[in-house]
């Protein structure tokens, strides 16, 4: 089973005794088809969405599923639907591989959704001469369960990891002093604007004329 059915629990359902088919008269010749037929009913008045159907094989080489539906609100018959044919269970039909292996189908692999079933049939098939019957055991079927938003969302808070918000300041200068120091700056830088004049200071003149004793000849 995977793990999202881990804590959902079965649903309670009847299991009927397999039903083997028969080749030509019963009575004077009772050699078996190599086809069984096992019958699920669930609950009465109950359509159920399935989710995963699991089992434990017992020397059956083929599984094909078939699902009976009631559409929801309509006055109409249920029907039958194939959503899985012939899936193998075993390696080969006349070996030991696979026939006693747990097995589970999950809603994604079947070919029509799994919703508003009564009924489950699963129709075995068991080509081989080699075993004398064949059948599945431990048959347990899970609802499907929609999501809850808010418990999905509680969920994902309480596995967050929190983190720290503030971050290693060791070796940085303290953060008041380097503000206070800007601000000063800023203020300085205001004052020597405001002060700035706006005469032109020529590098060698003196009340506009050139001092002879600044300039060097060459």
């Amino acid at each position: 089973m995977s793990d999202s059915a881990d804590d959902i629990k079965p649903v309670s359902c009847t299991i009927k005794p397999p039903v083997y088919l028969q080749i030509g008269d019963t009575k004077t010749d009772p050699s078996h088809s190599g086809v069984c037929v096992v019958d699920v009913t669930l609950p009465f008045g109950k359509p159920v969405n399935i989710e995963e159907i699991t089992f434990k094989n017992y020397y059956t080489a083929y599984v094909t599923v078939r699902l009976l539906r009631r559409s929801p609100g309509q006055e109409v018959p249920a029907k039958w639907s194939t959503t899985l044919r012939d899936l193998p269970l075993m390696d080969n039909p006349h070996t030991e591989g696979g026939s006693q292996d747990y097995f589970s189908i999950h809603r994604t692999q079947m070919q029509v959704e799994p919703d508003h079933v009564v009924s489950v049939r699963l129709i075995l098939r068991q080509p081989s001469f080699a075993w004398l019957t064949f059948s599945l055991e431990d048959i347990r079927i899970f609802p499907h369960m929609e999501p809850d938003p808010e418990k999905e969302v509680s969920d994902w808070l309480s596995d967050l990891t929190l983190v720290d918000q503030h971050p290693d300041l060791e070796g940085l200068p303290d953060p008041q002093t380097v503000s206070s120091s800007i601000q000063q700056m800023w203020a300085l830088t205001e004052v020597m604007q405001t002060n700035q004049t706006t005469a032109s200071i020529g590098r060698f003149d003196v009340d506009g004329c050139y001092d002879i004793n600044l300039l060097s000849l060459t």
